[in-house]
């Protein structure tokens, strides 16, 4: 069964894990096509639904996993968190990952939301559901993109290479069962809902990079 359109542009690297999700993918299509045709606008375009696998599987050495693609227009880019350089204003989930990134390792906010530099540099920003309906957070949810998304956490968890996974917020927890024994960094997440409750403080920037020198890979520069 080929691949959907949108798998364009990935890495050769990961074909085998979408390869192993061929049904699933193709049902995923098959929804976005009734979206489109019922006038429904979905975000991020479809040449950067699968934005996060354009890197080779072995070139990630960190995984922050997201849950929904921003639902507000023009701002989903297809990594969790990052938006286009020129949106403003920023998301406040992204403001207060800003605000904590300062506060742990006293790296000055940009004056963006582009991630481009932390996805070059090994992370990837994964989001749980990797499409969304414009202004309807969590639309697509009951597709099947959560089988897909735990394939390539598996795959990255799989490896025998340094790997520290980021899960920010009670629903980034469906991805522990699938890391084995992965460093972990949990804490609450960014969202204004909730950062005061546990994500203010928990210095995640840090405790990567600790974590990865323990495992004898460079710690990541989080300078944007």
């Amino acid at each position: 069964m080929a691949l959907p359109r949108f798998a364009d542009g990935i890495d050769p690297s990961w074909l085998p894990v979408l390869e192993s999700q061929t049904r699933e993918l193709a049902e995923i299509d098959s929804a976005l096509e009734r979206e489109h045709e019922s006038g429904n606008a979905v975000a991020p375009d479809s040449a950067n639904i699968l934005r996060v696998l354009r890197v080779p599987v072995d070139s990630i050495r960190v995984l922050i996993v997201g849950q929904d693609p921003y639902p507000t227009p023009g701002h989903a880019a297809g990594w969790a968190f990052s938006v286009d350089r020129a949106v403003r204003p920023l998301p406040r989930s992204l403001t207060n990952i800003f605000v904590e990134l300062r506060d742990d390792l006293g790296v000055d906010p940009p004056d963006h939301g582009d991630l481009t530099s932390w996805v070059e540099r090994g992370v990837a920003l994964l989001n749980t559901t990797l499409t969304v309906r414009v202004g309807e957070a969590g639309s697509h949810r009951h597709l099947p993109w959560r089988a897909v998304t735990g394939a390539i956490v598996t795959t990255l968890a799989s490896r025998e290479l340094p790997l520290v996974t980021v899960l920010w917020g009670n629903d980034a927890l469906w991805a522990k069962p699938l890391l084995g024994e992965t460093a972990v960094v949990e804490s609450a997440h960014p969202s204004p809902l909730s950062a005061r409750r546990g994500f203010f403080g928990s210095r995640p920037f840090s405790r990567v990079n600790e974590l990865l020198i323990r495992q004898g890979a460079e710690p990541i520069d989080w300078h944007l």
